[in-house]
């Protein structure tokens, strides 16, 4: 791996696979973030607040002069906030209510120093093709929805109940590529 150019706040895999295709060098740092919604709180508000939150918590890991990036992702439909399942029929609640028609997903991402923040918030909508009660079944007997947000994975066996999405793909995945790509230029003052 190239020289350290920044930490990365997360323990997705899919965040650590995408920070990767960018070529920056990067380590990843543990934090422990309590990922609680607050009563009256926007969910764009909520998810920018979490990416935040990480981002700090890496700071105060970290030496506080190499940027450290947090982001959190959430389902949106109706207002309502779908994070990880808690079990199969939370994930069946959550798969109904996304059944045929539009959602949104919101990532946001925190770039931090102990001098400096910024934060971008991504949102892509998405449309899901109508799921059968077996395939909801099917999906969960995968494991694949356990631990993502919404109960699905759009890179993954989730991907065949996308009908279309407008917005990042990547930021559906987790962390929006090119935003990502020009906040961390910014912070370690490249040339693009």
């Amino acid at each position: 791996m190239s020289t350290l150019q920044l930490y990365l706040a997360s323990g997705s895999p899919r965040r650590k696979e995408l920070l990767a295709q960018l070529g920056y060098g990067f380590e990843r740092v543990v934090v422990d973030v309590e990922e609680l919604h607050q009563p009256g709180e926007a969910p764009a508000e909520y998810v920018q607040r979490l990416a935040q939150d990480k981002a700090q918590a890496g700071v105060k890991e970290t030496d506080g002069q190499t940027p450290v990036l947090g982001s959190d992702t959430i389902v949106v439909v109706d207002d309502e906030i779908l994070e990880k399942p808690e079990d199969y029929a939370d994930a069946k609640r959550m798969l109904t209510l996304l059944s045929g028609r539009q959602h949104q997903v919101m990532t946001a991402v925190t770039l931090a120093t102990a001098a400096r923040s910024k934060t971008k918030l991504v949102v892509t909508n998405v449309w899901f093709k109508a799921l059968s009660e077996k395939e909801i079944e099917a999906y969960w007997q995968s494991g694949e929805p356990q631990d993502k947000a919404g109960s699905y994975g759009i890179q993954g066996i989730g991907g065949k109940f996308i009908e279309r999405i407008d917005g990042s793909y990547y930021a559906v995945v987790g962390l929006p590529l090119m935003e990502t790509d020009i906040m961390v230029r910014d912070f370690l003052s490249l040339s693009i």
